[in-house]
């Protein structure tokens, strides 16, 4: 394991094992993010059904078993953390699923599948913290010649955003590198289709007025208001968040050395 990868694996061993570390600081930003995952999960249970899926960087809230309950062939929730892995399988064997659903600790820039065995990828803040390139050779390799890949990821452009990941460093671990313009134009070497939606701006504000009866309406205005907003390419890059799309892998693209 290389040491970016170690460090990596330490940092979120330490992250699951005291979460409350980290959610206390950021909880209050993720309650303007109902948009994105309802965005996503609606993907997800619309291409699940009968498929091989793969969930990258899972931790311990995994969307795998809702995937598993929804008609998925086979779910494989992927891990670097041994201590994420741990957490999500005593929580598997404490529900009533299926048996199409698995845990392992597996470094997502070199999956141990099959090359054109999975039909669909899943990830929510996870290919920031990896080499892009490396995984998403990894990614084409594995994925059947129809598969699909959603993630949700972070944009790395806006200065006040970049101002609070400054101020707050101990939460997030070292390596990690918020998407930028580049990175979301790479995705056109390895994918043909590539689908990119961005999210939060002015609705970023809307955090300020978590827990007041007013909080819905807020949110609700400046999410309309970053509709607008994003119609202007230059502004989408100042995005907080995005969802990508990726589908139809480009094999020749697969680099033999790196797999």
């Amino acid at each position: 394991m290389n040491t970016r990868i170690q460090r990596e694996k330490d940092f979120h061993d330490r992250r699951f094992s005291n979460p409350e570390t980290r959610d206390k600081t950021v909880n209050r930003f993720y309650e303007i993010t109902k948009s994105i995952n309802s965005a996503y999960q609606d993907f997800l249970f619309r291409n699940c059904k009968e498929s091989k899926v793969i969930e990258y960087g899972c931790g311990t809230e995994s969307h795998a078993f809702a995937l598993a309950d929804r008609g998925a062939q086979l779910v494989i929730a992927i891990d670097i953390s041994p201590i994420a892995i741990e957490i999500a399988e005593a929580r598997f064997q404490a529900k009533s699923v299926k048996a199409n659903l698995a845990f392992k600790v597996m470094d997502a820039e070199d999956l141990e599948f099959d090359e054109s065995s999975i039909d669909l990828i899943l990830g929510s803040g996870i290919l920031h913290h990896l080499d892009i390139e490396k995984s998403l050779n990894s990614m084409i390799r594995v994925l059947r010649p129809s598969g699909k890949a959603i993630f949700i990821e972070p944009m790395g452009h806006n200065l006040f955003i970049n101002l609070f990941r400054k101020l707050t460093p101990n939460i997030r671990s070292k390596d990690e590198h918020p998407l930028l313009n580049n990175d979301l134009m790479l995705l056109g070497k390895y994918f043909k289709s590539v689908e990119v939606k961005y999210f939060y701006l002015t609705s970023i504000l809307a955090s300020l007025f978590v827990g007041y009866p007013c909080f819905q309406i807020i949110l609700g205005y400046l999410e309309y208001l970053d509709g607008l907003l994003f119609k202007i390419p230059l502004l989408r890059y100042q995005a907080w968040q995005v969802l990508i799309v990726l589908s139809e892998p480009i094999k020749s693209c697969i680099d033999e050395k790196s797999t």
